[in-house]
């Protein structure tokens, strides 16, 4: 299998990029297999923490420019012809998932940089938390540099994530940018030696899965929907906008109108609001529970995630 799912420790999944004949590149065979992969990792109630790597000396390149863009621009075609939405397994939606772009995932990824991270190698990293990669990794936005547009989320994420200036620097230059620059940019959590990399993403594994899995997964969410809080406000509005367009053909009465706009002023929340309830739920967990009374039998908590 080109793209491996392996649980060679408790709670820590990796997933590792095999394709080193392409530089870990992607046809749409291959975003399948990584997007199947993520799916797994969010559906695997045991896996706490995901590890990502690659083989050889790339990390991830995204797409397979020779393959991808013919194949799935022929793909597009049969999806509108047949009205499907999946054929054969394969979505339209697997290159962005596969990127992490833009979907709830609030389980920690550690990003295990061994070589070359361009396009969309770039853009799963921006879905990444921590991000440790060797001296010998390299980092580039190239899409500029070929005609074209990095789509995976890179745009949006990059200047939210580092410095308004260093994120230009890496998409208006797509320069290729070494290891150490990169981390001095605020790319990267640490560089390490190559003999050494598995290790570190390991440690801060360990590091996050000691602590409880609900209130990691609750803590990523706030932060995410607090970085990203105009996604959620934009999905509201626009669902508030569909239904008034709707009661407004039917000829609805002028009262089913004011409805929607009270329910959406009901639904729409502030970051602080959103982290308020995520709050409240956390504290109501058997693990908040757990935490405080090892704490007091000086003992290491066990975990139930519930």
């Amino acid at each position: 299998m080109p793209v491996h799912y392996e649980m060679r420790e408790a709670h820590i999944a990796l997933i590792t990029i095999d394709r080193p004949e392409a530089r870990n590149s992607a046809d749409m065979e291959h975003f399948k297999l990584l997007r199947e992969a993520w799916d797994r990792f969010a559906a695997d109630g045991d896996a706490w923490v995901a590890i990502v790597t690659g083989v050889g000396d790339a990390f991830f390149a995204g797409a397979d420019l020779k393959t991808y863009v013919p194949e799935i621009t022929k793909f597009q075609k049969r999806i509108a012809e047949e009205g499907l939405t999946e054929i054969d397994g394969y979505r339209l939606d697997d290159g962005t998932r596969a990127v992490l772009r833009n979907w709830p995932l609030y389980k920690p990824v550690i990003a295990a940089v061994n070589g070359f991270c361009t396009a969309g190698g770039m853009e799963m990293l921006g879905g990444c938390d921590i991000r440790v990669a060797c001296p010998e990794a390299k980092f580039a936005v190239m899409e500029p540099k070929r005609g074209l547009f990095a789509g995976g989320g890179t745009t949006v994420r990059l200047p939210r994530q580092i410095p308004w200036p260093q994120a230009m620097e890496f998409l208006l230059c797509a320069d290729l940018v070494p290891a150490d620059r990169a981390f001095a940019m605020g790319l990267l959590n640490a560089v390490v030696p190559r003999t050494e990399l598995l290790d570190a993403a390991r440690a801060y594994a360990h590091r996050i899965v000691v602590n409880a899995p609900l209130a990691v997964q609750a803590t990523k969410q706030s932060a995410l929907q607090g970085l990203y809080f105009d996604e959620d406000l934009t999905h509201q509005l626009r669902a508030a906008v569909r239904e008034l367009r709707q009661a407004v053909a039917a000829g609805a009465d002028p009262s089913a109108a004011a409805d929607v706009l009270e329910r959406l002023g009901k639904e729409l929340r502030s970051p602080f609001e959103k982290e308020a309830k995520l709050s409240s739920r956390i504290f109501q967990t058997e693990d908040a529970k757990e935490g405080p009374k090892a704490f007091a039998e000086k003992r290491p908590p066990v975990w139930h995630a519930r």
